[in-house]
C-alpha cells in the first residue's frame, strides 16, 4: 500500500494529493493520516514541493469537507433524517449520531467546526449540522479551511521531516499502511452489517 500510494502522488503530483484528500473526507479509502506524510516524504525527496502539497492537501480537505456541507444544506433537518433512515446503514450513520453532531454543533458553533478537523469520523460528520443549521458559508470555509490548512500542513511536514530516516521507517511503515487501510474497510463493512437506525 506504501508503494501505490507513493507511486500515486509521486505520478500524479498535487493533483492526485487533492484528490486522496477529497475522497479521504467524502468517503474514507485512505486516511489522511498516511497520504499527507507520505506527500510529505515525496517532497523530501525532489517530488512535489512542500508548500504544493499542503495547498493541494488543504484545498481537497476543504471541497470534501464542503460537500457534506451542501448536502446538509439542500437537505434540511427533516430530509436529513428522512435520508439517514433511508441510507443510514451505508453512510454508517444513525439518527443518534447525526443528533449527537447536531448537538455539537449547536454547543460550540465555529469551534467544533475547526477543532473537528483534527479529529477522525467528527471532520467528516461535523460538516453536515453546519449545512442543517444553515452556517453561513464564508465562516464555515474560513473555520473549516484553517483546520484543514494546519492539519494537512503538520501531517506533511512530519512527513517531509522524517525524510532522512526513510530507510528505517520503509520497512515497517508498507505493512503498517496496508493494515489500516483493510481496518478502515473492515470497519466500514462491520458498521454496515451492525447499523441500526436508533442505535
Amino acid at each position: 500500500m506504501f508503494d501505490w500510494i507513493t507511486h500515486f502522488l509521486e505520478s500524479g503530483g498535487a493533483l492526485a494529493i487533492a484528490a486522496l484528500m477529497f475522497l479521504e473526507n467524502v468517503f474514507p479509502p485512505i486516511p489522511s493520516e498516511l497520504i499527507m506524510p507520505l506527500a510529505g516524504f515525496n517532497a523530501a525527496r525532489d517530488g512535489t514541493p512542500l508548500w504544493q502539497a499542503i495547498l493541494a492537501g488543504g484545498l481537497g480537505s476543504l471541497a470534501g469537507a464542503y460537500f457534506w456541507y451542501l448536502i446538509g444544506l439542500a437537505f434540511g433537518p427533516i430530509r436529513m433524517r428522512m435520508l439517514v433512515v433511508r441510507y443510514g446503514r451505508w453512510m454508517t450513520i444513525n439518527l443518534a449520531e447525526l443528533d449527537q453532531a447536531e448537538a455539537w454543533f449547536q454547543r460550540h458553533g465555529a469551534a467544533i467546526v475547526f477543532f473537528g478537523r483534527f479529529i477522525p469520523t467528527i471532520r467528516t460528520l461535523i460538516s453536515i449540522p453546519a449545512g442543517i443549521e444553515r452556517m453561513p458559508v464564508v465562516p464555515f470555509l474560513i473555520f473549516t479551511g484553517l483546520g484543514s490548512f494546519i492539519w494537512s500542513g503538520a501531517l506533511a511536514l512530519a512527513g517531509y521531516l522524517l525524510e532522512d530516516r526513510y530507510e528505517q521507517v520503509e520497512d515497517w511503515i508498507n505493512p503498517v499502511s496496508t493494515a489500516v487501510v483493510v481496518g478502515i474497510i473492515a470497519i466500514y463493512i462491520y458498521r454496515v452489517i451492525r447499523w441500526k437506525p436508533d442505535a
